[in-house]
């Protein structure tokens, strides 16, 4: 996979991936801020199945900031999370403390090039994926690459983090 276009939207999770050489493809679609769900609207916009298009999301496990990150059409088992990294209980982070931690705005926060690394967990299902897409650290850019590549440059474990409905 090429890396395409790292230079012209200069987020930290670009500027990242292209640091450690890692290849990848900026996929890029007009974000609709009436959108109800910047993941499912990425899937569509992008022509990808859902199950390959993830969210990135915060969680306070026994109060630390732990990252999960599973298919936008799913959500994120909090006990499964909290297993995940040894903790006890999960809740879902503040809004405005995942951004001031992250960098990130919500609906734009990427799993890469964090303002502070927190502990990452993957759920499993990304390894059935070739590639895989991420927020690339705004709105309407998403970064497409290989969950391995997701794995190495997070520093995340793979674990079943997702349920369904």
């Amino acid at each position: 996979m090429a890396r395409k276009g790292a230079g012209s939207t200069g987020t930290p999770a670009t500027r990242a991936l292209t640091e450690a050489g890692i290849p990848h493809v900026l996929r890029t679609y007009a974000h609709d801020p009436r959108s109800s769900s910047y993941g499912l609207e990425a899937a569509e916009a992008l022509a990808v199945e859902p199950a390959r298009v993830l969210k990135t999301l915060l969680a306070d496990v026994d109060g630390t900031l732990v990252v999960g990150i599973v298919p936008v059409d799913t959500q994120l088992d909090l006990k499964a999370l909290a297993a995940a990294v040894g903790g006890k209980r999960a809740a879902m982070a503040d809004v405005a403390r995942a951004e001031r931690a992250t960098g990130y705005v919500a609906g734009g926060i990427s799993p890469l090039g964090q303002r502070q690394a927190h502990r990452t967990v993957l759920d499993e299902s990304a390894r059935e994926h070739a590639t895989v897409l991420v927020s690339g650290g705004r709105r309407g850019l998403d970064v497409e690459l290989a969950p391995a590549d997701l794995v190495a440059l997070t520093h995340a474990r793979f674990a079943p983090i997702a349920r369904r409905g």
